[in-house]
């Protein structure tokens, strides 16, 4: 038997008692996840808005101008890439340690040994030169190519790149969920502007109308029709929308502001559709089914990678049980005078080597990296499950609400209306002096509340219609 044979069989006998004591402790059962309803409320229409793509979604051309451009600008949004990018680089540090390690390297020195030892007392068969001992000081020059390479005999480093890969696609959903709430927000925030906008213009048209009224309470009162209190109390009610003016106009300032940061740019105006709200009518919406949120909503698709990559983590711990096998090889040329190194074969360097090396005892500090595995592992599943609950109950919320709000906004028109009829009767009868002025005052002031209200209520079915739509997993596309 040839002396590589033996040593081969000696590595593999070593290997055999490491693998001995290689039996993994016992791990907690992942539970398994709750399956979520068949259909949402009934509805058994497997169309799903979330299929529908953002630009095709909304059609305002201004709302599509400022998306385009926070996709471009937010901040958030490019942190978000970096980390994609960083993400990505750990999968090329873990394809690394999975292949060889090649390095290129050189050296030179010198060298003084004791002179009673055996390199000391000379060496008869190395000539320096004819007649000559060999000296004191012993020059050496080198130059060598290693290798080693760990063999992943367990699958231990494929799991753990594997492993990097699905965070990698984990951060890319995430990033994805990241665009879907931020087309969301600057669709609420848009429509919110919008609602403000017929807000300012109601006020300043019930300003108009309340000085008609305070002139014809004026004159009422030079004729002897009615008082002084009947003038201040228009007076007052005149001053208290002038402020409800300023108090909008500030926070259509600051909603502008809001847009602008997350357009990412600095305060300035913002285009937007100025024919009011109230013109306006909210995209249709279709739920689908439960079953389609797994493949529509990023924050699901993230929570599965994660879920993927702990599985992989958990495979790479267990293998740190086993023996670990490394080969390593050297290649170069080495002499003691930089004229030797182009003779062949004496100056030639050549190792070889094979090791092998496992735990045996004090296994504390992997066991506990293989339960920490198992534990990431199970919390990953609760999280994925948690994010398939919260896609159903987003959804199921949103469809009650839309439906409520649809119901509120038709009822809130015909108050409006109606209140609209009552301001202008309560007019003709104040001039006939057949009705109060506080009757014109109160009727006014309900009608004013009334119309904000159906401003607020069209912005608010707008919402609903986008919270929807995000739910749905609508706006990544």
């Amino acid at each position: 038997m040839n002396q590589p044979t033996k040593y081969i069989l000696a590595i593999l006998a070593f290997s055999g008692i490491l693998c001995t004591g290689c039996k993994t402790p016992a791990l907690v059962q992942a539970p398994k996840v709750k399956e979520a309803p068949a259909v949402f409320e009934n509805n058994t229409d497997t169309a799903s808005s979330g299929n529908v793509k953002w630009r095709d979604f909304f059609t305002d051309k201004y709302l599509v101008a400022l998306i385009d451009t926070a996709l471009r600008n937010n901040q958030e949004l490019n942190i978000t890439l970096q980390e994609i990018e960083i993400v990505r680089n750990e999968i090329r540090i873990r394809k690394g340690e999975y292949l060889p390690k090649v390095e290129a390297g050189g050296g030179m020195g010198i060298e003084k040994v004791g002179r009673y030892t055996s390199q000391g007392a000379g060496d008869a068969s190395t000539e320096i030169k004819p007649g000559k001992e060999v000296p004191e000081w012993l020059p050496d020059y080198r130059g060598a190519v290693a290798a080693s390479w760990e063999l992943d005999v367990w699958k231990k480093l494929r799991n753990s790149q594997q492993a990097a890969v699905d965070r990698y696609l984990a951060t890319v959903e995430g990033r994805n969920f990241l665009v879907t709430n931020l087309i969301g927000e600057i669709a609420n925030a848009y429509y919110e502007l919008l609602s403000l906008d017929n807000q300012l213009d109601i006020v300043q048209q019930n300003i108009k109308l309340q000085q008609n009224a305070l002139e014809i309470v004026r004159i009422q009162k030079q004729a002897a029709a009615a008082n002084e209190l009947a003038v201040k109390k228009f007076e007052a009610e005149v001053l208290g929308s002038q402020s409800l003016e300023y108090d909008l106009l500030q926070k259509i300032k600051a909603q502008e502001n809001e847009i602008n940061f997350l357009l990412g740019r600095y305060p300035q105006p913002v285009e937007r559709d100025r024919s009011g709200i109230l013109n306006l009518v909210p995209a249709a919406v279709a739920a689908g089914i439960p079953s389609q949120l797994l493949s529509n909503r990023p924050d699901i698709k993230q929570a599965e990678w994660e879920l993927q990559a702990a599985k992989l983590d958990l495979r790479a711990a267990k293998a740190e049980f086993y023996p670990r096998f490394t080969i390593t090889a050297g290649l170069g040329l080495q002499a003691f005078n930089p004229a030797y190194l182009a003779r062949f074969p004496e100056s030639l360097l050549f190792s070889l080597a094979g090791d092998v090396a496992g735990p045996l005892i004090n296994k504390n500090a992997i066991k506990a990296e293989y339960y920490n595995a198992n534990a990431r592992q199970i919390q990953a599943l609760y999280n994925y499950e948690r994010s398939i609950l919260n896609a159903y109950v987003e959804v199921s919320t949103g469809l009650s609400n839309l439906k409520n709000r649809q119901q509120e906004y038709g009822l809130k028109m015909k108050q409006a209306d109606t209140l609209a009829a009552s301001v202008d009767i309560s007019t003709e009868l104040f001039k006939a002096a057949r009705a109060d002025y506080l009757e014109v005052l109160m009727t006014q002031r309900d009608a004013l509340q009334t119309k904000l209200e159906v401003a607020e209520n069209k912005q608010q079915l707008f919402n609903s219609v986008i919270t929807i739509y995000r739910a749905l997993g609508g706006g990544w596309k």
